[in-house]
């Protein structure tokens, strides 16, 4: 997904909102966790966004997003956002995040199983074992706010 950044996006320095980019995040994350599960997807926790350069007013935001593994009714989706510089082509990697989905039976409502993912490569192979690090590590978080 891309888009120009426009002033309205940005703050008095003339930079991208970081809530705005949370937002693309969250829209392009969740496209790619509908296409995987052919269904409605809602956001149950986003792990982690790192802001690593600024996105200028002007320059075009360019958003990619990949499913990094499945669970059950639940899937891990990273996203890398860059920055462009439409007068000089310059392309500089803005932010990371990794955001949690869970799939919704349009009928029910209710989570539904996710069809596996094939990962084939040693990059998807390395984004998968990383995104069940990453799981363990927040059910331990949820789990252990419940027993505070």
């Amino acid at each position: 997904m891309s888009e120009v950044v426009l002033p309205a996006e940005t703050n008095p320095l003339g930079k991208l909102l970081g809530g705005h980019v949370m937002h693309l995040v969250d829209v392009t994350a969740a496209m790619a966790a509908s296409r995987h599960s052919n269904s409605y997807v809602v956001t149950a926790s986003v792990d982690y966004i790192d802001f690593r350069n600024p996105v200028n007013v002007g320059e075009i935001v360019i958003l990619k997003s990949q499913v990094n593994r499945v669970f059950h009714t639940s899937m891990e989706v990273g996203v890398k956002v860059f920055s462009e510089n439409a007068l000089t082509g310059e392309k500089k990697h803005t932010t990371t995040a990794y955001v949690t989905f869970v799939a919704i039976d349009q009928f029910t409502k209710q989570p539904k199983p996710v069809p596996p993912l094939i990962v084939r490569t040693g990059e998807e192979k390395r984004r998968w074992r990383e995104a069940g690090e990453r799981r363990k590590a927040r059910l331990a978080l949820r789990f252990k706010k419940r027993r505070e």
